[in-house]
């Protein structure tokens, strides 16, 4: 049996009587670039920073190639780290920082210049050596925090929204470059945001953290197409849920009623977490399709249309008072039925029901 790089085996964490994360467990393969994703509050920073050790877990253990590292000190578990705050000494120049837990290690002198310059390299940083902190912009200074966690070839690097402070532009920059550096490298990273297109944009897989608990793994493809969870349907892409009058169940499929009348069939379905809610028909805006007056679809009337370049973003509203939203295409369609009823339909395969 394979052991597996890294193991978080029933990991909880208390403060108090507040419990941020409870009964989480996950194993992690090495090369892996696995993103926390949740809300703030939702336990995933947590979970990053028990496995760098600045927090002590309540219960459960956390294991590198089959070792627990609980009694391992933050500083002896080679773990790099990379911060929203990109923390670098403004005293040192970027060399000397990149150069500083090599130093901290005893290494030789002549190593250490050749690492330094390596790391440089890797950043795409040649040149900057001698710059001070000061002197370089978010997104390079980033890079040289990067780089100083990546020094001394951690087996595991581990980064806390480092990318939050940056502006839209930048962020997308520095988003390809960590895919291409992990790429690189081959390193595992445990990365934690809250941004969805971030964690689609980097991640081999994906865990959806929510009240401490993680909801679902997989692959950002794996979310958005077969959410497990009305969380994960809601966190992950952009969601319609419409009213549901009636459900009847058959096998993993249902048949599900809208409060018009409309009748949807072979909807996948997925039962409820155990609190009270009303079952509630998921679509994807971007599968939604206007059709002629005279087709089956469900009728509703157009609020307000914007143009959005390669495609539109439409505001409906159906017969019961509810809104939601189409993406795509077709917008002239609705842009000439802004005073009356249009209708919209979708494959009832591409939709979801959370009863």
């Amino acid at each position: 049996m394979t052991v597996p790089f890294l193991s978080i085996r029933g990991f909880r964490k208390t403060f108090g009587n507040i419990i941020a994360v409870d009964d989480v467990s996950l194993e992690v393969p090495k090369g892996e670039f696995l993103t926390f994703l949740g809300p703030s509050g939702s336990g995933k920073s947590t979970t990053l920073y028990a496995i760098a050790g600045f927090d002590e877990p309540s219960a459960g253990d956390l294991r590198i190639n089959g070792q627990s590292i609980l009694a391992t000190p933050p500083h002896k578990r080679n773990i790099g780290m990379v911060f929203q705050r990109y923390t670098l000494f403004p005293h040192l120049s970027v060399g000397e920082n990149i150069a500083f837990p090599l130093r901290v290690r005893g290494r030789a002198g002549a190593d250490i210049a050749k690492k330094v310059n390596a790391m440089l390299a890797l950043v795409r940083l040649e040149g900057f050596a001698d710059r001070l902190p000061a002197q370089l912009s978010g997104g390079q200074q980033q890079r040289v925090a990067l780089a100083r966690a990546l020094a001394y070839d951690p087996p595991v690097l581990l980064m806390d929204e480092p990318l939050s402070a940056l502006d839209k532009k930048l962020r997308e920059e520095i988003q390809v470059e960590i895919r291409r550096i992990h790429q690189e490298t081959g390193v595992t990273i445990l990365y934690v945001t809250h941004d969805q297109e971030e964690a689609l944009r980097l991640s081999d897989r994906i865990a959806v953290f929510n009240h401490g608990c993680i909801e679902q793994v997989g692959s950002g493809e794996a979310l958005y197409i077969r959410p497990a969870t009305r969380f994960v349907a809601g966190f992950i892409g952009d969601s319609n849920f419409l009213k549901v009058s009636e459900v009847r169940r058959v096998g993993q499929t249902a048949i599900a009623l809208l409060p018009d009348g409309m009748r949807i069939e072979g909807v996948p379905a997925h039962a409820g977490n155990g609190q009270s809610r009303q079952a509630e028909l998921m679509v994807r805006p971007q599968s939604l399709r206007f059709v002629k007056e005279s087709e089956r679809g469900l009728a509703v009337k157009v609020k307000d249309v914007t143009f959005l370049g390669d495609t539109s973003s439409v505001l409906l509203e159906t017969e019961w008072g509810q809104e939601i939203w189409f993406r795509g295409a077709g917008g002239s369609l609705a842009a000439n039925a802004l005073a009356g009823l249009v209708r919209v339909d979708w494959n009832p395969a591409d939709s979801h029901l959370f009863c």
